[in-house]
Parts: C-alpha cells; structure tokens; sequence
C-alpha cells in the first residue's frame, strides 16, 4: 500500500536563494517516505530525474510548465528531500516500481514524461510498466536501452572500495558533476551549487549516489540486467507517441551517439540539438529547451 503524507511545511526548509520555493510532498512506501513536488493543474508532466541530481534540477521547468499543466518531479528514494535508508534495494526495478507506485497513488493520466539521465530509464520503466497511463515523451540526454559505453570517470568510481570512498567519502561524484556537467560555469552560482550539493551532504546521505553508479548493469550478469532488457524491449509500443529529444550535444557521459540510437528506435521523434550544452541541458539552456518543450507540447495536444 502507498500512503500520502504530512510534509514539513516548506517555510522550515531551504530555498536555496529562492531558487526552490516549492511545498515538499511526501508518498509513503512502506514506512520509506518519497518526496515529490506538485504545483498547478491540468494534464500531468511527469519529471524524474537521475543521477547525481534531484527535483532541484528541474526548479525553472517547474515554475513554467505549472502555469498551464500539473506538474509533478519526483526525488528517488535516496536522493533529494526523499528518505536515504542505507539497507535498501538500489536498482533500476525498484526505482521503477516506487514511480508506478507514485503514478497510481496519485491516479495521473495522460502523462507527459519529462526526464533525464537514469530518469529516461526510470520513467520509461515505468511506461511500460503502466502504458496506458502515459501520453507524450520528452527524454533528454539519457538511455533506456543496453549500451556498453561508459566514460572512464564513471568506471573509476565503480571499483570496489575505491569507489566508495570516493563518491562516498570525498563527494567527487555530486561535487564533480556541479562543474563538469556543465558549459554555462557562470550560472553555477553559489546558490545553485548549494541547491545540487544540499541533499549529499554525508557518507550516509550518498548512498544512492554510489549505487547508481554500481547499478549501470554492462552484462547479463548484472541485477539490473534483466530490468534493462524488459524496458529496451517495451520501448516499440511507443513509436507512434510523440517523443522529443532535447539533447545538449557536448554532454560526454550521454552523448550525442545515444541520441542516434534513440532516433533509430524512434523514427518519428522531434529531435532539438543544443550545440552548446552539456549534460546539465536544464542548466545550460533552459530559456531555449523550455520553449521548445512547449512548441511540442501545443503540436501534439492531447484527446
């Protein structure tokens, strides 16, 4: 069973300089509580995020989009304002299974998914899962699909012991990704890095941060393998949805070769390059990806 929750009142946490002004919302998933912002009214748009990131990263899309549509963003379990059990399954199935659960509790329909990074795994894991209940797709810099490219930084951090320290220890996943992930070093403020950083701010509070990085599962004999597959192979149903692909085309962990294979699945897909972006699209050029979010948006009405 999920339950909503009483949330501490948004006056009692920070805003990061206004940045995240949000009412915080709690769903209850057997005594682990999940965090989501929900603000407007109207058809739903989904956002869900990844890795090392929480619904902070999508604050300005958030503020724009709730004007005219109910917007939710979800925290995973272990990430943001969401609780960090250190004894918990940290895979890709139950980060899928706690979204439906989010989706169901929340009875949303006609669904716009909006999502990034582990997010387009997420979210189209849950797609699948509860097709009818999802619309129109915008999946930017992401995967959903098997893929052995991954950047040697990331492998680093996925060695035993070291990798825990690292990530864990120093923070050098989460602290990295403030710049690294980015083109537009000035609008990293000092406000916004607190904003990304906040919610990582121990060993214990990284957990997630570590195993999403041991979950990317290369071979069939990873946990997460048989999940991965059982998404990839559910990805058909929705060729004939509308899908767009921001993509911000400098992005070194997504790049623009995931792109290409997204657009082979999806042939039918708009695709929108940001040539000057990195991961990070949302920070690097949102006064260009939220437009064109809403041109597509308003191309494909909803009946």
């Amino acid at each position: 069973m999920s339950a909503l929750i009483p949330a501490p009142v948004a006056e009692s946490l920070p805003t990061f300089a206004g940045e995240y002004p949000f009412a915080p919302h709690m769903l209850d998933l057997d005594g682990v509580r999940m965090h989501y912002v929900e603000e407007g009214s109207g058809d739903p748009i989904l956002m869900v995020h990844g890795n090392p990131t929480w619904s902070f990263a999508w604050r300005k899309f958030v503020t724009d989009l709730s004007r005219d549509h109910r917007v939710i963003a979800v925290d995973h379990i272990g990430c943001g304002r969401s609780d960090k059990p250190q004894d918990y399954e940290y895979r890709l199935a139950r980060h899928v299974s706690n979204l439906c659960r989010l989706i169901e509790s929340l009875d949303l329909k006609r669904v716009t998914l909006i999502a990034h990074d582990w997010g387009g795994a997420i979210g189209m894991g849950a797609a699948t899962r509860l097709p009818a209940r999802f619309a129109r797709f915008v999946l930017m810099n992401t995967a959903a699909f098997r893929s052995q490219r991954i950047p040697l930084r990331i492998s680093v951090c996925r060695i035993p012991l070291l990798g825990a320290v690292g990530v864990r220890g120093f923070n050098l996943f989460a602290g990295a990704a403030i710049s690294m992930a980015v083109e537009k070093h000035d609008r990293m403020t000092a406000a916004v890095k607190a904003g990304y950083l906040a919610p990582y701010d121990s060993w214990a509070h990284r957990v997630a941060v570590q195993r999403f990085v041991e979950d990317i599962p290369l071979n069939s004999r990873h946990p997460s393998y048989a999940e991965l597959v059982r998404i990839e192979e559910g990805l058909a149903q929705f060729r004939s949805h509308p899908v767009l692909f921001p993509w911000g085309m400098r992005d070194w962990c997504f790049t623009p070769a995931f792109l290409r294979e997204f657009q082979q699945r999806f042939p039918n897909a708009e695709t929108f390059e940001v040539a000057d972006a990195g991961h990070y699209l949302f920070e690097d050029a949102p006064e260009r990806v939220i437009p064109r979010i809403r041109e597509f948006l308003a191309a494909h009405p909803l009946r």
